[in-house]
């Protein structure tokens, strides 16, 4: 039997494999998220220079993107607080995302498209498809 690595155990080269084979996962699939959160990010900016909503900018920031929402929904500020309800078990994520729905429903009437396209935000990948034409079609 040929050794290509002397003194080194097969199952410890497997495992190197395995460990680089799944860096290497996570290296994509932290680009790709990345690309999402930008593209969403430029989305939301576009939406908040639509409803004439100040800062915008905010769409780049985590958590303050949530406020920007609000603010396009033209509810209270206090509402970004809903971004703790998933601390609550069980329910908390599930509240988040129906008061989540409902502002961006509001946003949708606002922009002059149907509220019920908010619904379609929780489909991944149709939901980045409805975020661009909400934001970059007339």
């Amino acid at each position: 039997m040929v050794e290509y690595f002397p003194g080194i155990d097969p199952e410890t080269l497997m495992s190197a494999g395995a460990l680089a084979a799944m860096g290497a996962f996570l290296v994509v699939y932290a680009i790709i998220a990345l690309a999402i959160y930008i593209y969403m990010a430029f989305a939301l900016m576009a939406i908040a220079n639509k409803t004439k909503t100040q800062n915008g900018w905010l769409a780049f920031i985590p958590i303050a993107n949530f406020y920007l929402v609000t603010q396009m929904a033209k509810k209270s500020p206090w509402w970004t607080l809903a971004v703790l309800l998933p601390m609550i078990p069980f329910v908390g994520g599930l509240a988040l995302a129906v008061i989540g729905v409902w502002f961006l429903w509001i946003v949708c009437e606002r922009i002059k498209r149907p509220g019920w396209w908010s619904l379609l935000l929780l489909i991944p990948i149709v939901n980045l498809v409805i975020i661009g034409i909400m934001a970059w079609n007339k």
